[in-house]
């Protein structure tokens, strides 16, 4: 299944009945300040039900959105009706990166029929199809998680990448501002800057004007130049973990790279804030 999926595809895909399941996975990220839940009440795709990133997180952890454990995930998707055997679709209001996220966390406790909504809510609006207003209405659904802890990275695999103890290539979505340590993170005490041999990847460079990915071939071309080949296992950072994914995303629809790319969760807001992490700054 491709992992994007057209706002008219979608709303063909709805209007046959199909078993699929829509989610808003909005949230604010760094820098805005919105009510995802508002706004979801406000306007949302007809049927679609609320995927919220921070419930769909570790409770216990003090990072932002850190993944939650295989019970927690299942337990919360079974109460948003998100089945194994529905085809499920996330978007998000603004864009595409909440809905990334959601895609490969989904996708990491074992759900292989996930798509994004390419352009996000604007372009469901921009194609002219319906919406509605009011609450969620769910109807919870067994959901059996089956994790792939191997698309998953931790500090300590990061580390063993830079030291050299282990192959692989790190892209960074943050801005180039932050990883070449020329500003601030948005998060307070932590320093800016990057892991050594990492490779800056905004993600806003992976999308065209409308908020869509370029086209493959483009894609494939951006990451041939940041070293990736079809033998080059990569692990895509950010922030948070958030935006990460929508290399992961971009990468997929590309195939691009050896195999599933790999998201470290805990992202810079971990690495900065780890002793003895070390941290470069520059190109």
């Amino acid at each position: 299944m491709h992992p994007l999926i057209s706002a008219s595809d979608l709303a063909q895909a709805i209007h046959n009945g199909g078993d699929i399941l829509v989610l808003d996975a909005s949230m604010a990220l760094p820098g805005q300040a919105f009510d995802p839940q508002q706004r979801f009440a406000n306007a949302h795709i007809a049927g679609a039900v609320r995927f919220d990133i921070d419930t769909f997180s570790d409770p216990d952890s003090p990072l932002p959105h850190t993944i939650p454990g295989q019970a927690r995930f299942s337990r919360l998707a079974t109460e948003r009706g998100m089945a194994n055997t529905k085809r499920i679709v996330f978007y998000d209001q603004d864009g595409m990166a909440c809905a990334a996220r959601a895609w490969w966390l989904t996708r990491l406790f074992g759900h292989e029929s996930v798509q994004v909504l390419e352009g996000g809510l604007p372009a469901w609006k921009s194609a002219g199809l319906p919406l509605e207003s009011g609450p969620d209405l769910t109807t919870p659904a067994p959901f059996v998680s089956r994790p792939h802890y191997d698309r998953l990275h931790g500090t300590g695999d990061v580390l063993d990448i830079v030291h050299g103890r282990m192959h692989g290539l790190i892209l960074d979505a943050r801005s180039r501002g932050r990883f070449e340590g020329r500003d601030p993170e948005p998060r307070a005490g932590i320093e800016s800057g990057h892991m050594p041999g990492a490779r800056s990847l905004p993600y806003g460079e992976l999308l065209d004007d409308n908020g869509r990915f370029l086209p493959v071939e483009a894609l494939k071309a951006k990451f041939e130049t940041l070293g990736v080949t079809d033998t080059t296992t990569v692990t895509c950072s950010c922030g948070s973990g958030m935006t990460a994914c929508m290399i992961a995303l971009a990468l997929v629809c590309a195939q691009a790279g050896a195999g599933e790319p790999v998201v470290y969760d805990g992202s810079w807001a971990e690495w900065a804030s780890t002793p003895d992490a070390p941290i470069v700054c520059g190109a």
